[in-house]
């Protein structure tokens, strides 16, 4: 599949994307470096990857490599919490932009990327547990057109359906 190349332009003009405008103002050289590294055609695939084959959010097929990037994570380790999160919600909206762009449509549902640490003052928020170090959670997205498999609990629950395999009789020996 042909990768979904988002510009600053393309960002903006889209509904969601206009209204944070605020993030790629404030940071415009660390918004290149997010443009960058979601409009490589590999990180693409894995996000389309991460909800096939794993069931899990787009980001979690990513999300450790982009927290490693060392723009972002400095930006995130040193900013106001307010900035952090305007700056995470941007990157949701690039994502969403990006998994239309490829055929796939919201869910409606989040999936978990971490666990939220206990905050203390002073420190920004980050996690203590799961995938992600400063992600909480992140879209779910479907798509028609790509090959779906069903989940653990839809599975358990078509097995529960099917009536048990009989025992085979077992063979009494005789002298």
């Amino acid at each position: 599949m042909v990768p979904v190349v988002i510009t600053k332009e393309t960002f903006l003009q889209h509904s969601q994307g206009k209204t944070f405008a605020d993030v790629l103002e404030d940071s415009p050289k660390l918004f290149d470096v997010v443009l960058r590294f979601f409009n490589d055609p590999k990180r693409q695939q894995r996000m389309e990857d991460s909800e096939i084959h794993h069931d899990r959010a787009p980001m979690a097929g990513v999300v450790r490599e982009f927290e490693s990037l060392p723009h972002v994570n400095k930006f995130l380790t040193a900013v106001h919490p307010k900035r952090s999160m305007r700056f995470r919600q941007s990157v949701g909206v690039l994502v969403r932009i990006i998994m239309e762009g490829r055929g796939w449509t919201k869910t409606g549902r989040k999936g978990s990327l971490g666990v939220r640490a206990e905050s203390r003052e002073n420190t920004p928020t980050h996690n203590s547990g799961g995938l992600a170090f400063w992600f909480v959670r992140a879209e779910r997205y479907q798509c028609p057109q790509k090959l779906a498999f069903a989940s653990v609990k839809i599975r358990s629950e078509e097995l529960k359906k099917t009536p048990a395999p009989a025992k085979p009789k077992s063979k009494s020996k005789t002298k």
